[in-house]
This record gives structure tokens, sequence and C-alpha cells, in this order.
């Protein structure tokens, strides 16, 4: 606790470039090494193993996901109520349980360790909130998010290439190897929590432009979803597809790869860095825009683009134009153009814009309730519906699914949420002007005004 508190003494000292760039590097560093302890398995192919006539590897997949997907709806009250002095401690916990989890998949024989892999998916879910708790509300949420959300990218690849490199290197199998790599990740894992803990709370003009993030109580996450339900379900239905085709890659990586012809224990990674820093970049870059309203309207414009981008390039793919390297490239980054801003940046400057006093804690995790439920559901109907389509054909056959609909769903969102901005400054200038500062664009905005806006459309 000492040397806590006397770290915290030297960091309020620094200005914000170097509070933003710890910032970045911990969440970062924190969310990569929550994947050794999620994703690590997926390295594994188990062909030599099923269970009920069914590959093995997919119900470790489901397991997981099944965990995950609990984890995400209890985190819809857990992550939106919860304190910054517990977040740390919340932290360590939730590692060290999906940790011991995977030593139980190691030492208990197939099948019945397979439900060690639904215990492991239901700590890590709540990682993401908790981490993201630490960077929001604040100027530079954008590039501080951006940097954390490519680690949905870079790690997945990172973390698979490091376990099967352990493999060759140690006298291991498929079952220890997710143990070993966790064991590997730990150390980077506690020290970023450490960083996270270093960082100041949110400044007064962080609060000026972004609105002071609170704990939602339930009545204030009901007043937030009757606020935006229209823009919210557009919203659940493009998270949903994007899960959906996200984690069909992300688990199943490997075997669209040997679709492809392709063989190469590097691939994972060198495709998946070039993705990341291109997102970065892309992501980063709205931290210039500080006008809230224009900047959700270009963060809608990414995503947009991000699905026409993957159709193209899998039209292209199917025409010949481009190889599978190339089209696998292209993919994952108009995936992840659309994929990323939903898990920070988009509710960022959603609530922003709106004034709404809260965190995005709350409909973050609404919205992954919702994708891994989608994702679970298509997973099993796929393994038991159409289990004759290899996973590249069927991984292309959704990339055109999602790319349309969510293209549809994208314009509709963006079309919702301008009406909505015109109507709620519309209302703003009815008010006297003390109660329209005082109700609507302060930091603590009461629940009560939050309804008047509701009831105003």
């Amino acid at each position: 606790m000492e040397l806590l508190s006397f770290g915290r003494k030297k960091t309020a000292k620094w200005s914000p470039l170097a509070i933003t760039l710890l910032a970045s590097l911990a969440a970062f560093s924190c969310y990569t090494s929550m994947y050794a302890f999620r994703k690590a398995f997926a390295a594994g192919t188990y062909e030599q193993q099923s269970f009920l006539g069914v590959d093995y590897k997919i119900w470790l997949v489901i397991a997981q996901m099944v965990g995950y997907t609990l984890s995400k709806f209890y985190g819809i009250r857990f992550i939106a109520e919860v304190s910054g002095k517990s977040r740390a401690k919340n932290l360590i916990r939730l590692i060290l349980f999906a940790w011991l989890s995977l030593l139980g998949f190691a030492l208990v024989p197939a099948p019945y360790n397979i439900i060690f892999l639904l215990l492991n998916g239901f700590p890590l879910g709540m990682i993401w909130g908790l981490v993201f708790s630490y960077l929001e509300g604040r100027r530079t949420t954008e590039f501080m998010g951006a940097v954390m959300s490519i680690s949905l990218i870079f790690a997945s690849g990172f973390v698979k290439t490091v376990a099967r490199i352990i493999m060759e290197l140690l006298p291991i199998g498929e079952y220890w190897m997710p143990f070993v790599t966790g064991l590997l990740f730990m150390l980077p894992f506690l020290l970023s929590v450490y960083g996270l803990e270093l960082i100041p709370p949110q400044s007064e003009e962080d609060q000026r432009l972004r609105t002071k993030r609170i704990p939602m109580d339930a009545s204030q996450r009901k007043a937030f979803v009757k606020s935006f339900l229209p823009g919210i379900v557009f919203t659940l239905i493009i998270y949903v597809l994007l899960t959906i085709l996200r984690d069909m890659r992300d688990n199943f990586e490997v075997e669209i790869w040997a679709t492809l012809n392709i063989h190469d224990n590097h691939i994972y990674t060198k495709t998946d860095t070039l993705v990341s820093i291109t997102v970065l970049v892309i992501m980063g870059l709205l931290i210039l825009i500080r006008n809230n309203l224009k900047a959700f309207i270009v963060i809608h414009i990414i995503i947009i683009s991000g699905f026409a981008l993957a159709a193209l390039a899998t039209i292209g793919f199917d025409l010949h134009l481009i190889g599978p390297v190339a089209w696998m490239s292209i993919v994952g980054l108009g995936l992840y153009m659309a994929y990323i801003p939903y898990n920070a940046i988009f509710y960022e400057r959603m609530i922003a814009n709106f004034h709404f006093a809260g965190n995005i804690g709350f409909i973050i995790y609404l919205s992954d309730s919702m994708g891994y439920l989608g994702s679970a559901s298509v997973l099993i109907y796929r393994e038991f519906g159409t289990a004759d389509i290899s996973w590249g054909l069927f991984f292309k056959q959704t990339v055109y699914v999602v790319s349309l609909v969510g293209s549809i769903f994208g314009f509709a969102s963006l079309i919702y949420f301008k009406r909505k901005t015109f109507i709620y400054k519309k209302f703003k200038t009815t008010l006297p002007k003390t109660q329209a500062k005082d109700n609507l664009l302060g930091a603590d905005r009461s629940v009560e005004a939050n309804k008047i806006i509701l009831k105003y459309e």
C-alpha cells in the first residue's frame, strides 16, 4: 500500500501526455495478459479427441463461451455499480480464479475437464469493464481506448503463437499448455494492474468535456435504456453480428488458415499486428475531434466503412483478385474497424454527446451479453446443423451476411442518433439558462433530468 501511495503522489504531478501513455500501456498490457488465460487453449486442435460424436475443441469453445456469456449478463450490474476502490482486488481475484480453472483443465482427464473451461470463462468476462473504467471519461479516452482495444486484435494471434512455441520447446501437451501460458503472463498482468492503479482520477476539465463518470444504480440503468431504446436495439443487432464473426475468426483461426492451405505458426501474429497498427491509427485520430457529435458521426462512418471493406475483400477473393493472406488481413481490418468502436469509443462519445451521468460499463456489458449469446448460438447451429461445411467456407459466408446486415443497421443507427441529438439540443434551449446548465450540461446531472429528456420525444 505504501508503494502504491508513493506512486500515486508521483503520477499526480505528471503531465497529461505522460499519464495518457501510462494508462494506455497499462491497459494494453493488462488485457493482452488476460488473453493468455482465455485464448491459449485455442492454439490446440485436440484432433484425437471427440465427445458424443462432436469435435472436442467445439465443446471447449462452447463451454468457455457459455461461461463468458454468463459473465457478461452478471457484469451488467456488477461493472455498472463497482467502485474504484475495489477494482484492483477484483482484477487479481478474477485472474487467479481463471488460472486455477486452467490447472483443473490440465489435471482432470477428458471429457470431464470441459467444465473447467466454463469456469475459466466466467471471471475473464469481467476484466474488460474493470480495466476500461480506469480510462473512460477523459479527454484522451479515444487514444487510450484504441490502444487497449487493439489488444483484442493483437493478443489473440500473439498468445496462440506463444502457446504453440511453448509446446514446441517444452515437453507438455495441449492440456497443460493453457496453464503454463497463463503462468508466463501472470507477472505482466500484476504489473499492469499496478500501473492502472497509478492513474489519477478524472480532472475537472475531463468532467466538463466528457461528463463525470459515476456508478449506475438500477433506476439510472433503466432510464438510460428508455432514453435510447431504438438506438440501443440497432447497436445490439450490429454488435451481435460482429461478435459472431469475430469469435469465429478468433477461435477457429487455425482451422480457417488450414482450409486455405496455409500452415505457419507465425501467420496469426503477422497479420494481426498489421491490422492492430492500422486500427490504432484510425481510432487514435478521433482524439483530434473535440466536438462529440462530429466524433460520433465519424465513428458511425468508420463502422460502416469496415463492413464495406470486408465485403469487397471477400468479393475480390471469390473472383481470385487477391490471395488468402490478403483476404484474411483485409477482412480482419474491416471487422475490427467496425468492432473496436463498440468496445469503448462509440459509447464514450455517446454519453459525452448527451451528457448522461453514468458510465459505459453498463451498456458495454449489455451489448456483450447479447453478442456472446448470439455467437454461442451460431456456433452450436454450425456444428449440429451444417457440420459438413468447412470453417473457411462458413467464415466466408458469414462475412457476406454480417457486412450486408451490419451496413443497413449502421445507417439506421446514424440517422437515429443524429435525430436524437437534434431533439436533445432543441429541448435544452427551451429551459431557463441556469436550469439547462445545471441539469443538462453539468457532470452531475440528475436522473430526473434524464427522464425529462426522454418524455420530450
